[in-house]
């Protein structure tokens, strides 16, 4: 009987199922969420895992570790609250993409609950990301919220990656400490950050504006498009203002994780929340 590869799905996270050929037969790169509820995310690499051990609201299930990685966890006083599977890095290898960089840590637990948009707190920043598919940047941007100390992250349940596997090791930990906000209907969850005294800024290089000369306030609620296609038509009619990033370079367009980075700085500059 052949080994079987982990294929994560859950309803806050997941990847495509790991393919050592590197065909998708034509599938694309993210999974519909809540396809598969009971199934657990899957967590590598030693960011990513200690994180998740450290946070009280992460129920790990499985634990896999090599012993180099056991006795550093030991080392570092690191709690695994469950025992582990000690095993060879080789038995963990066939279990990821051959490109995966697991550190001997790989754990199966459950997704972290995703808050309802109205709990929100009316303050700081909240990212919104409309229909970006990449586990890669999302992952990125997730790293970027943690640093920028972001209160929340606002994505739909459709066209959007589950939050495990190759997202869950870009985000280096980052999912431990920002909540994901799963809405069925982004133009609807806008609305009702509007209502709730948000200011949406949508961020779209056909914008009004430079983000740097819109008066901005908070709470602030920064909506960034998808890979390619940017802000969807009715995103853009809901957001309270959409302004561009202007640069001075002969590129006028950044990858939507680094257009993640550069809005928030300015958004926490503007807002004063460096100094806080």
């Amino acid at each position: 009987m052949k080994d079987k590869k982990i294929a994560p799905r859950g309803p806050r996270g997941g990847a495509k199922p790991f393919n050592r050929t590197g065909k998708s037969a034509g599938r694309p790169a993210w999974r519909e969420r809540d396809s598969h509820p009971d199934r657990p995310v899957i967590l590598y690499g030693w960011h990513t895992v200690t994180m998740a051990l450290a946070n009280p609201q992460r129920r790990i299930r499985k634990l896999t570790l090599t012993e180099n990685a056991a006795r550093r966890l030991a080392d570092e006083n690191i709690q695994t609250r469950i025992a582990p599977e000690i095993v060879r890095p080789q038995e963990i290898d066939r279990l990821l993409s051959p490109d995966a960089v697991h550190q001997g840590l790989l754990a199966e637990a459950d997704p972290l609950p995703s808050p309802d948009i109205e709990t929100l707190k009316q303050e700081g920043m909240v990212l919104v990301l409309d229909q970006i598919t990449d586990p890669h940047n999302v992952g990125a941007i997730l790293r970027s919220a943690a640093a920028f100390a972001v209160k929340a992250i606002v994505t739909t349940a459709r066209h959007s990656p589950e939050a495990t596997g190759v997202l869950a090791k870009a985000a280096s930990g980052a999912l431990e400490l920002v909540p994901m906000v799963t809405v069925q209907n982004l133009a609807r969850a806008l609305t009702a950050l509007n209502e709730r005294g948000f200011q949406t800024v949508g961020l779209d290089s056909e914008g009004s504006a430079d983000l740097s000369d819109v008066t901005l306030r908070e709470p602030l609620a920064l909506v960034l498009g998808a890979e390619g296609k940017g802000l969807r038509q009715l995103t853009r009619e809901t957001c309270s203002v959409v302004a561009r990033l202007d640069m001075p370079g002969e590129i006028k367009s950044l990858n939507v994780s680094n257009a993640a980075v550069l809005s928030l700085y300015v958004g926490a500059v503007r807002l004063g929340l460096m100094k806080r």
